[in-house]
């Protein structure tokens, strides 16, 4: 499937790639701009009238080349550094979690660089005009000691030609602290890089616009706000059918109550593959 609607294209072309940080709990990825949310509703509408045929599982893997930047203020795990141990649990946990979705990332470098700005937050333009490689259909993942006082953000797909501001923006930042055996309580299973990885495919958080609102995938359930821990029976949106999808990589609920994408997540995520990144 190839979108090619020219409403779309011109959409996306408007559309700013960097998501701006707010400090808050969990993800700072911002809400979607009006302009992408209308292009998830138009990819929605193409997928509606394919019948749900397409998905990732009918086709080839998708192998999607992976560069970590670990940035720290020293090489102590406490100021932000990553052992090889720690980069190669990452890296199991999302080709374990993605995996039933025909996605798969291969690791093609890791940059190890000592910056206490970068480390902390500062002069990010900077540290992604001097590490980030690859095209727009690599995943660069940045981690840093600090994230804004979050724990992640990253990038939704556009139109980025190679060298725009886009296209520097474009990756994740994730703090270093919630790699699997980091120091981050409830959430050192590496899965903040899985929830971040869903924005970077197209993914809103399934909270997106409360009980009266969504996020453009139709088997995620209507919820209110995001889960705190893992609230087994929590349902935020009692007049519409569905409990809460605590256990959604979209939610912010604790690592170990994160199990699942849906078939309709899956499918969004090949349509921006498609359409952005392939």
């Amino acid at each position: 499937m190839h979108f090619n609607l020219a409403l779309v294209a011109a959409l996306a072309a408007s559309v700013s790639a960097a998501v701006t940080p707010a400090v808050r709990f969990g993800c700072a990825t911002e809400e979607p701009s009006a302009e992408h949310f209308e292009i998830s509703k138009k990819l929605a509408e193409e997928e509606a009238s394919n019948n749900g045929t397409v998905s990732l599982a009918a086709l080839a893997t998708i192998t999607v080349p992976t560069y970590f930047h670990i940035v720290a203020s020293s090489t102590t795990v406490a100021n932000g550094y990553i052992t090889d141990k720690m980069v190669t649990d990452q890296l199991a946990v999302m080709n374990s979690n993605f995996a039933p979705h025909g996605i798969q990332f291969n690791l093609v470098e890791t940059t190890r660089t000592i910056n206490s700005a970068w480390a902390g937050y500062s002069s990010q333009t900077a540290m992604k005009t001097a590490l980030r490689k690859g095209d727009y259909g690599s995943l660069n993942l940045y981690f840093l000691k600090s994230v804004g006082g979050a724990f992640g953000i990253c990038t939704f797909p556009t139109t980025a030609s190679a060298g725009s501001s886009a296209f520097i923006a474009d990756g994740c930042t994730i703090l270093s602290s919630t790699v699997p055996g980091g120091s981050e309580t409830n959430f050192n299973l590496g899965k903040t890089a899985t929830h971040e990885i869903g924005h970077w495919f197209g993914l809103y958080h399934t909270f997106q616009g409360g009980c009266n609102g969504g996020d453009s995938v139709a088997d995620t359930p209507a919820q209110a706000s995001s889960s705190s821990g893992c609230p087994t029976g929590r349902d935020s949106c009692p007049s519409i059918a569905g409990l809460d999808p605590i256990h959604n990589y979209m939610d912010y609920s604790y690592d170990s109550c994160y199990e699942e994408f849906t078939a309709g997540q899956q499918t969004r995520m090949l349509s921006f593959w498609n359409n952005y990144r392939a």
